[in-house]
């Protein structure tokens, strides 16, 4: 039995799927939190968040690194961690830290750091010649605009250390730049009360369809899992619609894509201790970065690889995290490809009405997650304002996209928001 100390989480999936794997391997894992209520508001009424069924539950100010070093460090003199994992991007770099003070599994802190700023991940990058936009990295309004001009528009304006599509905009002149910009700079402190960089990243527009690549570092080996597509929506911002796995790419396309991630990667130094998910671009001129994420990836895409290949990667995660040879062996599953759609609302207002039960006694549904009538809703401008999704697989081919998208349709017609 392995003990883990795991730092923080996002409330969606994986904050439930990494518990489970945990468990389900025969090891126990202490919580450390600076906010044990931001847990138990995203529990069911009435139950327990599987976080806080950990062996220890501890409270720490997790976002001062300095004074949770020696804490911990004492922790771990009694309590004994083989491992330290996060789910949650904000504290990646965190446990990074945490895990090189230790000696625990994992790769370096400053390679954790270099993936999860995105500025620092262009520069690394563009150092090792790999294929990405052109981009720029400002603070100040006169440089900003000055670089959006050399670049030239239509462009992307992102934070650098923002998640889940956050403030990510397209824009087509300086005006659009400007209102893009202030915007940003209208949120200086995440969602998790972390002070953000007062930068602006600026990338050129990149054409073709987005795809990510899903990894797992063990011992100096990339092992690629998978490619899985993804559909956008909500311009000029970029919201993730859904995803397929596999994604339905030519034998050109797919290894094209995978070899520009294990290419990433190894640039970033995330051969070791590491499930990635790599964002690529299909473009005219052959495939470009987008991001580089040193953990499992989001938004259900962690279960559609599990029903498509029964490979679990939050398993996978806690393996590596232990310094332990991850079970990426496939097995037989019944589907050749799965697939979710999100339901992104584009008005704000009360849901009144929003029908969907039947649905879960459709053919291939796998899951089915709606919002109740009286949720307040507002536009959708990330990947957080979700009012639910619906996965479906296809056991002949790659046919789980349209069957999503077909069970969606039906439920859009019966959406009601006043």
């Amino acid at each position: 039995m392995a003990h883990l100390l795991v730092v923080e989480s996002w409330v969606g999936s994986m904050s439930r799927l990494l518990p489970r794997a945990i468990r389900e391997n025969g090891h126990e894992f202490t919580f450390l939190t600076r906010d044990l209520h931001h847990y138990l508001r995203s529990a069911p009424e009435g139950t327990a968040h599987p976080l806080l069924a950990a062996r220890h539950v501890i409270t720490a100010d997790t976002n001062d690194t300095a004074a949770l070093l020696p804490l911990v460090e004492r922790l771990h003199a009694v309590l004994g961690f083989d491992g330290v994992v996060t789910s949650c991007d904000y504290y990646l770099p965190t446990v990074g830290r945490i895990a090189g003070h230790l000696g625990l599994p994992g790769p370096s802190p400053e390679a954790v750091e270099n993936a999860c700023q995105k500025d620092a991940t262009r520069h690394v990058l563009a150092d090792a010649g790999v294929p990405g936009p052109r981009f720029a990295v400002h603070e100040e309004w006169a440089d900003i605009a000055g670089a959006a001009r050399e670049i030239g528009y239509p462009l992307v304006v992102k934070p650098i250390d923002l998640c889940a599509g956050m403030f990510v905009r397209r824009v087509d002149n300086e005006e659009q730049l400007a209102a893009a910009v202030s915007a940003l700079a209208d949120f200086p402190v995440n969602a998790r009360g972390q002070r953000r960089a007062p930068v602006v990243l600026l990338e050129e527009m990149l054409d073709g369809p987005e795809v990510s690549v899903e990894t797992v570092s063990h011992a100096g080996t990339v092992h690629v899992v998978g490619v899985t597509d993804k559909s956008i929506g909500g311009a000029p911002a970029f919201i993730e619609t859904g995803h397929m796995f596999p994604a339905a790419l030519t034998a050109a396309d797919t290894e094209a894509a995978e070899q520009t991630a294990l290419t990433a990667l190894k640039a970033l130094d995330l051969t070791d201790g590491v499930v990635a998910h790599t964002e690529i671009k299909l473009t005219a001129d052959g495939p470009r970065v987008v991001e580089v994420n040193p953990r499992p990836a989001g938004n259900r895409i962690t279960e559609l690889i599990r029903h498509v290949t029964g490979i679990d990667l939050a398993a996978a995660f806690v393996d590596v995290a232990l310094g332990r040879a991850p079970d990426l062996r496939r097995t037989e599953t019944g589907l050749r490809s799965a697939a979710v759609g999100f339901l992104v609302p584009h008005t704000a207002g009360t849901l009144e009405s929003l029908e969907g039960g039947p649905l879960r006694d459709a053919p291939d549904v796998l899951e089915v997650q709606l919002a109740e009538p009286g949720k307040q809703v507002k536009a959708a401008g990330s990947n957080n304002e979700y009012l639910g999704h619906i996965m479906a697989g296809d056991p002949e081919g790659t046919g789980a996209r349209d069957r999503v998208e077909a069970l969606l349709a039906e439920v859009r017609s019966g959406l009601v928001i006043r």
